[in-house]
């Protein structure tokens, strides 16, 4: 049976990897094979035991410090809930024009870019990525997200989130 410092670490290992938009399936592709699936799910259920080393090299792959994975380090309950994901609708904004969305539009190309992600259709942002777009656009981040969903290119409850965060 799973101790509960095991099912901590597995929690904020599945929510790291949610928050990435990866299957276990999808780690074990995109890894090529370094991190097999049932391995990565039996960390995550805790389940199986892993060493510092393994969890180092986890949390590189990742692309987040060690510390995000460790239970009772960081913000409570930051990593076991992820924040609603802010997702652009690459489709809806393909049909848009005016001088006013190509910031956005041009932004949202360097991500793919940047990612090799050329699915089209969605794209997700982090937070980051909005308060970057509002420095651009001359306005609050909440401001920039209502225009966002107004144009129909961001979801409405990662918008609410944008502005809880300003509150």
């Amino acid at each position: 049976m799973p101790s509960d410092y095991a099912r901590s670490l597995g929690a904020k290992l599945r929510a790291i990897r949610q928050q990435q938009g990866l299957s276990l399936h999808g780690v074990e592709q995109k890894s090529k094979g370094r991190w097999k699936a049932v391995v990565v799910g039996s960390y995550e259920r805790g389940d199986r035991a892993v060493t510092v080393q393994k969890l180092s090299e986890l949390a590189e792959f990742y692309g987040v410090p060690i510390t995000e994975l460790l239970p009772g380090v960081g913000p409570i309950g930051a990593a076991a809930e992820p924040p609603p994901k802010l997702v652009l609708d690459l489709e809806r904004l393909g049909e848009l024009e005016g001088v006013e969305v190509a910031p956005l539009a041009r932004y949202a190309a360097t991500i793919q870019a940047q990612r090799g992600d050329y699915n089209g259709k969605v794209l997700s942002i982090r937070k980051e990525d909005m308060r970057t777009l509002a420095v651009i656009y001359d306005e609050r981040p909440s401001v920039l997200a209502d225009r966002l969903v107004a144009w129909g290119v961001l979801n409405a409850e990662a918008a609410e989130a944008v502005s809880d965060d300003e509150a």
